[in-house]
């Protein structure tokens, strides 16, 4: 499947919102408690690998992309008193980047992580 460009921007804005949302110490609303705080983790990194998968075309660039953000995402709230990090939270930021992912790149053959892949792809 061929990237979409413009699905960047999307990806970035999702970025940024969760970036916000994890820099402050008491997120706006009412608090959540687990399960719904894993639901919001599931349904935020979704959309975000949703993006990324449009933007790239790639379901598991997008998925490693993701993977990342979350990990640096919750290494950063660590640093955001009363805020913690959590391996549990991270893990369902993963699955929903992955759900995200397959349903953006449905239907195309996921080539990014083959050898074959990365040789035909490498500037001769």
């Amino acid at each position: 499947m061929k990237g979409r460009p413009l699905w960047w921007l999307p990806a970035l804005a999702v970025m940024a919102t969760l970036w916000w949302l994890s820099d402050q110490p008491h997120t706006p609303g009412p608090t959540l408690v687990h399960p719904l705080d894993w639901g919001a983790h599931f349904t935020a990194y979704l959309a975000l690998g949703f993006c990324l998968g449009r933007a790239s075309g790639r379901r598991g660039l997008a998925l490693v992309l993701a993977a990342w953000f979350g990990a640096l995402d919750e290494v950063h709230q660590a640093f955001v008193p009363p805020r913690e990090a959590g391996v549990t939270d991270w893990l369902f930021d993963l699955a929903g980047a992955w759900l995200g992912a397959l349903l953006a790149t449905r239907g195309a053959a996921d080539t990014v992580l083959s050898a074959d892949a990365v040789l035909s792809e490498a500037p001769r």
